[in-house]
């Protein structure tokens, strides 16, 4: 019987865990998912993030330079290293996968476990993921090679697999609206809430549609805006759309992809310029119309006929269906070697 294949998840945002489960789905049952969140799915473990009732240090003085994150006197961090430590003791694994946390990493390292890292976009060649990377077997990148950083060392690349297309595509029926909608899953919170309505005002001639959670209280309510909420096929809604308003996270991404819709990219802040990073090589591709805030409402129309006129074969390098198969088959062969 062939040891089994661990898999952590980090819990902030969706990505991370759809790229674990479409590998896992390739698996037959052989990897375990480890991750915050995870209920009956995989491996649960506890909160590490420092909340109203942590009265410890989260040791940013005394923080060795290898690790990003190392809070002193912190119930969560101790109790998640103990799970995924007596896991491995258990199991014993034929590898570990981790995606992402460079702290996950060396754990598994010190365990005696072999590890596969996932690479995201952004400037990482601090020294935290310098050591998560050269500690690792090999790297796993969910982008296509030719979307690489240029400044990325011939060492790293040499190191790297491409797998873009490992963020499975919705594969339902697209969604039918009555008139040209844009749907918008960047958000609605403070200002953005207030730029949505305007944009909406602004274009009377076209829908929009805002799915997930909004921070606030809907104030102008024009009648061709809609705040849908959470919705269980957000890729149906953006399958239907006319354009795309996204941030520049991995699931998001993978979905206009996927639907080869025309795309305005918000990219959000997030740490080593993730999103920017990301944001920029899509515009440089012509894969989407990049903007660093919500656009002003007099800009609408000409921004419309920006992203009409965008090639929409661009995101097909980032949408390949066997994405996720081929990412499997990899990390299966590295595991029994």
């Amino acid at each position: 019987m062939k040891r089994p294949i661990g898999y952590y998840v980090h819990h902030h945002g969706a990505g991370h865990r759809r790229r674990a489960e479409a590998i896992a789905a390739q698996l037959g049952g052989r990897m375990t998912m480890l991750g915050t969140g995870l209920g009956d799915a995989g491996i649960d473990l506890p909160d590490d993030r420092i909340d109203a009732g942590f009265d410890g240090e989260d040791g940013t003085s005394l923080r060795p330079a290898a690790l990003h994150y190392a809070p002193l006197r912190h119930d969560g961090v101790r109790q998640r290293a103990a799970i995924i430590s007596g896991w491995i003791a258990r199991e014993q694994p034929a590898l570990m996968v981790v995606d992402v946390s460079v702290e996950v990493a060396l754990l598994a390292r010190l365990c005696a476990t072999p590890t596969v890292y996932v690479r995201l976009f952004g400037s990482r060649d601090d020294a935290p993921h310098l050591e998560a990377f050269r500690s690792a077997e090999a790297l796993l990148a969910p982008w296509p090679e030719i979307w690489e950083h240029e400044s990325a060392p011939p060492d790293l690349r040499r190191r790297t697999s491409y797998f873009p297309g490992v963020t499975p595509a919705f594969a339902g029926p697209t969604r039918q609206f009555g008139r040209p909608t844009a749907v918008v899953v960047y958000g609605g919170g403070g200002g953005r809430l207030a730029a949505v309505e305007q944009a909406a005002e602004a274009t009377p001639d076209l829908d929009w549609v805002v799915l997930g959670e909004i921070q606030g209280e809907p104030v102008r309510r024009p009648d061709n805006l809609r705040f849908a909420g959470w919705v269980p096929d957000a890729p149906a809604w953006i399958a239907g759309a006319e354009f795309v308003v996204a941030g520049a996270g991995d699931g998001a991404v993978a979905d206009v992809a996927a639907a080869r819709r025309p795309f305005l990219c918000i990219p959000e802040q997030r740490p080593y310029r993730e999103q920017t990073d990301k944001a920029r090589v899509l515009e440089r591709a012509g894969a989407a119309v990049v903007v660093d805030r919500w656009p002003e409402p007099g800009s609408w129309p000409a921004l419309r006929a920006h992203l009409a006129s965008l090639d929409r074969d661009a995101l097909r390098p980032l949408a390949d269906p066997h994405g996720a198969a081929k990412a499997a088959a990899w990390i299966e062969a590295i595991a029994d070697r």
